[in-house]
């Protein structure tokens, strides 16, 4: 990238802002040196540590970068042999402990939340030294000070230095204390003169105290003398400090010599520092300009979304949505001037330029950023007095400079081109300049007033007019980049709105060629069609919305539902496994008991004996859950014999033969008579309904319907005849089913069998008997 383009586009305002959030003079360095990359991975692996560092500041609030100086020349010294001062060492500490503190953000952070490869492999670079920093803060203090413990001699030394000075100032102290001082002394204080504590003796009497005159006042009034009786203790001090000041070197030495054992460490820390600091820099500025991560691609393709100039007032900047490299490779906007041509131009470039450095841009998320090889922009009028070119000229330099160097990797950005020169020759200039640069394959965006190039969109493929609106109505331009419609003008509107009378408007009018006016009208027509379908865009993108929420909302209460379904359905489950269980419990003690009877009585198995048990295998069936019971419905009529009745507790229907009591029937119930109370009856139909009702005939008290029919071995028109009959004397017995063993056999017998069953009319369904019933062996019978 040449410095005159990055110039032009105003990277370097860029770089200015970004310094104002670097910690240190290394993240400041670093940024000085900031040039984009042409490099398609350099960029990616830039944008993503900007990305990180935004990560981490989004989950932190700050990154730990205080205490960060430049030590690298400090470091260099040691590792030759040179002595580093208390000031140079503390801040090597400082440093030290800097990384070390950043190491553990990091490492915390990666704990936290994958994906921050690039700064965790910068916090695996950087080593932590502790034992060099607490070295150091051992020995000096925050002010750079060498501390009394730093060695036993030198606190031994600074003891003496205590107590030495303080006899000197107490011997002083009784000098200028006595009644002679008053008149000898010009002053009754202590003071330091060459390092050596002096009193201030007046001329004349400079022989009253002997000792040493080290000066005198501008005046010469006034003598500092060191009196006899303090230079023996002076000198004693004097020769503690320079003891105290070999200890202090010594110290000093060695702590340099420890910092130069680590000297190639601390050096790889620093670097890393600096390069944590420039990626925070970067983060810290897309935070504040509201920049975004753009999505990066080295086929030339651009797409911006509400791209906003970072130099502009953000409270006055448009934002507009820009796309350049696929369905064309080159923008012609048009328009008059002051209509924000330019700053689209500079807008598309800065950003580009901002993202090949690493930097978020400030746009939405979702743009799409192309990776140049080069950018050339011809941007703002250059005319050059010393070397006497023109405003056509000073373009036309750069322009034959880019024309040499451009290829299909490259950006160009072209202002006001063709300008400064007769209009028909600079726009046929114009043309023939975007058709080389345009077959060349580079990405051009070009701005121009010139009326001839708004039809050049429109004859050649790939190539797009634009323009940026103007508000006819304020007479100012709204800085929206409309894309697929060339400018207008709008010199008459202006000048109509201006106050420019009619008829020198209808006279300049008739001075523009039809062809000139079908262009304008056209260019009209686009623009209102153009406002009028974003108008509509952003009602549906409104309705979308609304109805994505609404969406939303309708997923959220069907999910829950679901939920809810399941829970019910589980718990319904649950209990029906339970019901389930304790009918076959039920069912399986009727069976027991059954074949208990059976074995001990044989046949004589007593019929109410099997009404109780049948009783108690329909209670063990369970019920359905959502089937409610509805309550007995009694009648207040007074019962007749023949009613129809049901006897409620044994759930048999059967009909009143004669009252025996006030309150007890005698009920025929199939083949059993049986006396049962009146409020143990419930009615059914009156007692003409019954006498069309056949009632059971009683038989012998040796007759006897079993529940079972066996007919293994019998001939099949025989066993018909004794289904047909056995059918009949169940139903009058009132079974609700019924048993018939045929057999497996060859299956011919269990075929007729189930045809008769099928087809008769007092059969309502019929089935194969269960494992535990006999199996295919058997049919069970179920009886209307």
């Amino acid at each position: 990238m040449q410095a005159r383009m990055l110039k032009a586009l105003e990277f370097d305002k860029v770089k200015a802002q970004l310094l104002e959030h670097v910690s240190s003079s290394l993240g400041r360095e670093k940024v000085e040196r900031l040039v984009p990359s042409s490099d398609f991975a350099q960029v990616v692996q830039w944008q993503e540590e900007t990305d990180e560092a935004v990560l981490a500041l989004r989950l932190r609030g700050h990154a730990p970068l205080g205490g960060i100086f430049d030590i690298r020349s400090s470091l260099k010294r040691a590792k030759i042999g040179g002595t580093l001062s208390a000031h140079e060492l503390l801040d090597i500490a400082s440093t030290i402990y800097a990384s070390r503190q950043m190491k553990q953000f990091i490492d915390a952070l990666n704990d936290e939340k994958e994906g921050i490869l690039h700064l965790l492999q910068y916090a695996q670079q950087m080593v932590a030294l502790p034992e060099v920093e607490q070295a150091i803060k051992r020995c000096i203090d925050d002010h750079g000070e060498v501390l009394d413990h730093a060695s036993d001699r030198l606190r031994s030394i600074r003891q003496q230095l205590r107590t030495t000075e303080a006899r000197v100032r107490e011997r002083l102290e009784s000098m200028i204390r006595s009644s002679s001082a008053q008149k000898m002394l010009s002053d009754a204080i202590i003071t330091i003169r060459n390092d050596r504590y002096v009193i201030p003796v007046k001329q004349e009497y400079r022989h009253a105290y002997g000792g040493i005159v080290h000066d005198q006042s501008s005046s010469g009034a006034t003598l500092f003398i060191e009196p006899q009786v303090v230079v023996d203790l002076n000198n004693q001090l004097q020769e503690a400090r320079v003891k105290e000041k070999q200890e202090i070197e010594r110290i000093l030495i060695e702590l340099t010599t420890k910092v130069a054992e680590h000297a190639d460490v601390l050096l790889a820390n620093v670097d890393c520092l600096a390069e944590l600091d420039f990626i925070f820099a970067k983060a810290k500025y897309a935070k504040k300009i509201s920049a975004a991560k753009p999505k990066m691609n080295h086929e030339g393709y651009i797409r911006l979304l509400k791209a906003r100039h970072p130099l502009i007032d953000p409270n006055i900047v448009v934002p507009n949505d820009i796309e350049l490299g696929k369905e064309y490779t080159t923008i012609v906007i048009t328009g008059p001037n002051t209509g924000g041509k330019t700053v689209t131009l500079k807008t598309i470039g800065l950003l580009t330029l901002m993202a090949q450095a690493g930097l978020f841009v400030p746009a939405l998320d979702g743009s799409e950023l192309a990776v140049f090889r080069s950018v050339y922009a011809d941007i703002g009028d250059e005319q050059s007095i010393e070397q006497s070119l023109s405003t056509f000229s000073s373009h036309m330099v750069n322009i034959v400079e880019i024309l040499r160097e451009v290829d299909h990797e490259s950006l160009v950005l072209f202002d006001e081109l063709g300008a400064g020169t007769d209009p028909q020759e600079g726009a046929a200039l114009a043309i023939a300049i975007l058709d080389e640069v345009y077959e060349r394959g580079a990405r051009v965006v070009a701005t121009t007033h010139y009326p001839e190039l708004k039809a050049y969109g429109y004859n050649r493929s790939g190539v797009m007019n634009a323009s940026v609106e103007f508000d006819i109505d304020t007479l100012s331009p709204t800085y929206k980049l409309l894309i697929g419609v060339p400018g207008r003008s709008n010199a008459f509107e202006i000048s109509k709105r201006l106050g420019l009378a009619e008829a020198i408007i209808d006279r300049a009018k008739s001075q523009i060629s039809v062809e000139s006016n079908k262009i304008e009208n056209m260019i009209a027509s686009l623009e209102q069609s153009k406002k009028q379908a974003e108008e509509e865009l952003q009602k549906a993108e409104a309705v979308r919305r609304e109805a994505e929420q609404l969406r939303n909302e309708w997923e959220k209460k069907w999910e829950d539902l679901n939920e809810k379904r399941d829970e019910w359905m589980d718990e319904a489950k649950r209990k029906a496994a339970e019901i389930i269980r304790a009918s076959q419990r039920e069912a399986d003690e009727v069976i027991r008991e059954l074949r208990h009877m059976q074995k001990e009585k044989l046949a004589q198995i007593k019929d109410h004996e099997l009404i109780a048990a049948k009783k108690r295998l329909e209670e063990a069936m369970p019920a359905m859950d959502g089937r409610k019971k509805t309550a007995i419905k009694r009648t207040t009529r007074q019962f007749q014999p023949g009613d129809e009745v049901k006897a409620i507790h044994l759930n048999q229907k059967g009909y009143l033969l004669e009252k025996v009591s006030d309150d007890e029937w005698q009920v025929q119930l199939g083949i059993l008579k049986m006396k049962l109370k009146e409020k143990d009856l419930e009615y059914i139909g009156n007692a003409k309904q019954a006498e069309t009702k056949p009632i059971a005939t009683v038989k012998g008290k040796e007759y006897h319907v079993g529940l079972e029919l066996d007919l293994r071995g019998e001939r099949y028109e025989d066993a018909i005849v004794r289904v047909e009959k056995y059918i009949d004397d169940a139903l009058l017995a009132g079974y609700p089913r019924v048993s018939i063993i045929h057999g497996k056999g060859t299956g011919a017998l269990r075929k007729g069998v189930q045809e008769f069953l099928k087809k008769h009319r007092s059969v309502k369904s019929i089935r194969f008997g269960e494992a535990t019933e006999g199996g295919t062996g058997v049919t069970i019978v179920e009886l209307k």
